[in-house]
């Protein structure tokens, strides 16, 4: 039986990294991705830049299945905008994650999240929409990561953390256990988080602690 064919919704460095993960998931077939007008038929790991942001509508005909592979660091609006764009013309966007990655069975993962290479996702943890939980990353038991977050590589998140929509937790760094971060806030590399974080805070290494 043949694979679903998936397209993939921008065409930078992130981009490398998921095709990395759905090749080795095994459950799609990449039929290319989506980027801006300069990259039209540039190569990426071997599959083509088919399309632009402006053809998604007439793609919804031959294709179900979309995943978006924008990646996030100041800001989340981009992928914001290109998830509810491919939701509202009729894609589904599925959960994505590494044969390498750990997701407890008592764990959820939303729709168009990916959970890469070696990361670990523990009972009771919630993965919203949209995410991205990338290489290594570890969130304990009852963690919550709600839609459009990024939690970066090697990030740790501890029992019951709490990470606000749209946010950014950086490389390295670990929220101590029960922390909660409110949306939209950015966490810098390699830091440790000890206390709540208002919403659109940016922890970034300096008296904050």
């Amino acid at each position: 039986m043949s694979k679903p064919k998936i397209i993939l919704i921008g065409a930078g460095g992130h981009a490398h990294a998921c095709i990395d993960v759905i090749e080795q998931d095994g459950g799609y077939q990449i039929a290319g991705l989506i980027g801006v007008p300069e990259e039209m038929n540039t190569q990426h790991l071997g599959y083509p830049v088919i399309a632009t942001d402006g053809d998604l509508p007439q793609l919804t005909k031959d294709y179900q299945y979309a995943f978006i592979t924008v990646g996030q660091i100041q800001t989340p609006d981009h992928r914001i905008r290109l998830f509810q764009q491919a939701i509202e013309l009729g894609f589904q966007l599925p959960a994505i994650i590494a044969p390498s990655a750990h997701v407890s069975c008592h764990a959820t993962i939303g729709a168009g999240a990916i959970v890469m290479h070696g990361a670990i996702v523990n009972a009771g943890a919630r993965v919203g929409n949209n995410c991205i939980i990338n290489t290594r990353a570890l969130l304990e038991h009852g963690a919550t990561v709600e839609d459009h977050c990024h939690i970066s590589t090697g990030a740790i998140l501890n029992g019951d953390v709490h990470i606000g929509a749209g946010s950014f937790v950086g490389s390295g760094s670990v929220i101590k256990e029960g922390i909660t971060l409110g949306e939209r806030c950015i966490v810098g590399m390699g830091l440790s988080v000890r206390h709540n974080q208002a919403a659109h805070a940016r922890f970034v290494g300096n008296d904050n602690s």
